[in-house]
């Protein structure tokens, strides 16, 4: 993959984990009205724990960082499986997967930006 798109797809991925890491507060404020399913956003996050393997694999990522996106995969995969039919934002506080992959996700945002606390991403770009 060329520069260029490692760069666009690190900034994807860390405005994705940086969402992730987020206080519930924020999430659902993020959210607002948007019906982003369940079953969309697990999708979501799968697909940025392997984009993120073959980013540090690049050297684009730090190295630190991915046993955390491979924990935030295997907490999710076990999720995965099952069928969800709800929003996001119901579950986000309902599921204790969530908790879990926001505390997984604020290590992550710690090793790659030094903190976890970092603005959200506009709401249309994560």
């Amino acid at each position: 993959m060329n520069d260029l798109g490692d760069a666009h797809l690190r900034s994807w991925a860390l405005r994705f984990m940086t969402l992730l890491a987020a206080d519930p507060e924020d999430q659902l404020a993020w959210l607002g009205e948007q019906g982003v399913g369940t079953g969309s956003a697990v999708d979501e996050v799968l697909l940025l724990c392997q984009t993120w393997e073959g980013l540090v694999e690049r050297g684009v990522g730090e190295q630190a960082t991915l046993p955390v996106a491979r924990a935030i995969g295997r907490r999710l995969g076990d999720f995965a499986d099952a069928p969800h039919t709800g929003l996001w934002a119901d579950d986000l506080a309902a599921e204790p997967v969530w908790g879990d992959v926001r505390s997984l996700a604020r290590q992550f945002v710690l090793k790659e930006l030094g903190d976890w606390r970092q603005p959200l991403p506009p709401a249309d770009t994560a």
